[in-house]
């Protein structure tokens, strides 16, 4: 079986409130997925559904096959969960809180391996209480691999983190991800969904409203490039095939908006140009909307949509 989760028609309500409405979702195994929302959007419902911790109202459900609803221990023994906040406890070290989840699967990566996989081997002995956030944060990690799962469910997992250990946390996940593990990744950092996951799924008030890989998404949200350079030199006239793009030009610096599909051609003409007529160009950038600008604009959409007329 190629597909580590099926959700098809999920909805779950609370009272009249519209938590989950008619969600659709394929995540293949192997990848990094990415869901992606506001606040309120339905993202810890659904996720909180394929871990087995809600009841789906109406829909299918298969997390590796199984219903997670059903709570089947077959299932709970092949996911790993490392929830928002961190489960450490303060009081015991690191290796003694690895060893007291050891203990309940049958047949768990050894406690060593863990602790220096997740690279805390020279912290093993210390209490969690003296661990930097980042540190906690791969025990929680540790914690979710000891029964050796085959999906791993992050929520959050640099929320609050500097920016190194954002990085080496992102390096973790990859290493993870290399050696066979499917991820399901929750987070409010764009730039990290868009170094991490293969595809992203963005959800608003329920319902998934676009879903593919980053640049899939990029290319189907953002119609547009910008050009920026100066010319050094005489003033010159650009070529028609380019001109027809500029948006503003002043003391010979110039904007071009493009569209997508075209913005290296003209790149390429806008250089050959310079070349044939001896222009230096200064400068010279291509701008294309990041993941965060895509998101935004997605998501204004959507409120737009769903507003009263």
């Amino acid at each position: 079986m190629d597909d580590a989760i099926e959700i098809k028609g999920l909805v779950k309500r609370y009272g009249p409130l519209m938590a989950v409405d008619g969600i659709d979702l394929t995540i293949r195994r192997g990848e990094i997925f990415a869901l992606l929302g506001p606040n309120g959007a339905g993202k810890t419902t659904t996720i909180e559904i394929l871990e087995g911790f809600l009841r789906a109202d109406s829909g299918t459900v298969r997390v590796l096959g199984h219903d997670p609803a059903k709570g089947e221990v077959a299932l709970r023994q092949r996911i790993g969960i490392v929830p928002q906040e961190s489960v450490a406890d303060p009081h015991l070290t690191v290796r003694e809180m690895v060893q007291m989840a050891h203990g309940t699967y049958p047949d768990p990566r050894p406690v060593d391996e863990l602790i220096t996989l997740v690279g805390l081997a020279a912290k093993a002995n210390v209490r969690t209480g003296k661990l930097s956030g980042g540190q906690r944060r791969r025990l929680d990690v540790a914690l979710a691999l000891v029964g050796n799962p085959d999906l791993l469910f992050l929520d959050e997992p640099t929320t609050g983190f500097d920016p190194d250990a954002r990085r080496q946390a992102w390096a973790l996940i990859r290493t993870l991800n290399e050696a066979g593990l499917t991820v399901i990744l929750t987070t409010h950092y764009m730039d990290e969904a868009q170094n991490l996951a293969n595809r992203i799924a963005v959800i608003v008030s329920g319902r998934i409203i676009s879903e593919g890989t980053p640049a899939a998404l990029r290319r189907a949200v953002a119609k547009d490039a910008t050009i920026r350079f100066s010319l050094n030199g005489d003033s010159a006239t650009l070529p028609s095939s380019i001109s027809g793009f500029v948006t503003t030009h002043h003391d010979n610096a110039y904007t071009l908006v493009v569209p997508n599909e075209r913005v290296i051609r003209v790149a390429n003409e806008l250089t050959g140009w310079s070349v044939a007529n001896g222009m230096e160009i200064a400068d010279l950038e291509i701008i294309r909307p990041s993941l965060e600008d895509i998101y935004l604009s997605l998501i204004k959409s959507a409120e737009a949509e769903g507003s009263p007329s």
